[in-house]
């Protein structure tokens, strides 16, 4: 990769180099990833990438995006995948643990806006787990990734993806593993929230109304690119989330 690229990566301690070397042989191995304007994801500063989610797979190639862009992406977890040796790993990588459908969560979101005023890039997907939609399309978001938003000075960058699915469908369970299966990325310009982060600079409080409604304008943008994706309309109505984690739930980021 060109010089520059690297340099735009920073220091990479060891731990997220044991990383690479498993995600970026098996991504490469798995995905045939398709990606448009990446170059959108900027090089440099705090940067909150918001994406749907559409398969337990999706980290792999979406932090794969990101490395390809220039950045280290650091990603907000399912508690669970954070055990033993693994566990330590991560942590030790900059990935950050999320106690989904507890009040232990808000600390994940201090950890994550600690990682955003470094300068660094976090992956959410405001959906908490792969979509419930039969379909594959967003379902009800959670606000998480809309309290870093407007917390924040990071740059909001909507993503959709599509076609992890097919390696691994969610919603039956099964692997079907076939090698380089296309996965297409549309990068979104920068969501422009200065307007709103104003308003919350001059006093406005940051409410459950709020936070719902820059939940919606980023689930909005990336509903509209994955259906530019899809090549297809996206249906009115928005699948409604889980409200708790359900038996068999498998790892997947959150927020």
């Amino acid at each position: 990769m060109p010089g520059s690229t690297w340099r735009t990566r920073g220091r990479i301690p060891f731990a997220l180099w044991l990383c690479i070397v498993v995600v970026h042989p098996a991504a490469s191995l798995l995905f045939r990833l398709r990606y448009r304007h990446a170059e959108r994801i900027p090089t440099t500063g705090p940067v909150l990438l918001v994406a749907n989610h559409v398969s337990v797979l999706d980290p792999l190639a979406c932090a794969r995006l990101v490395f390809d862009a220039g950045r280290i992406p650091h990603f907000l977890a399912k508690q669970s995948v954070f055990k033993g040796l693994a566990g330590t790993i991560l942590r030790a990588a900059g990935q950050i643990p999320v106690a989904r459908y507890s009040t232990a969560a808000r600390g994940a979101l201090t950890a994550a806006e600690v990682d955003l005023r470094a300068g660094n890039l976090i992956v959410v997907y405001p959906e908490g787990s792969v979509t419930r939609d039969p379909d594959w399309w967003p379902m009800q978001a959670r606000t998480g990734a809309a309290h870093l938003a407007l917390t924040t000075d990071a740059v909001v960058v909507p993503v959709a993806q599509w076609g992890p699915q097919r390696v691994h469908d969610y919603h039956t369970r099964k692997l079907h593993l076939r090698l380089r299966t296309p996965a297409d990325y549309l990068v979104g310009e920068p969501l422009d929230l200065s307007a709103v982060r104003a308003q919350v600079a001059a006093g406005r409080p940051i409410d459950a109304e709020l936070l719902r409604e820059t939940t919606e304008h980023m689930m909005a943008r990336v509903r509209n690119q994955l259906s530019e994706l899809r090549g297809e309309p996206a249906p009115r109505a928005v699948h409604p989330a889980p409200r708790r984690e359900q038996p068999g739930d498998l790892p997947g980021s959150a927020a």
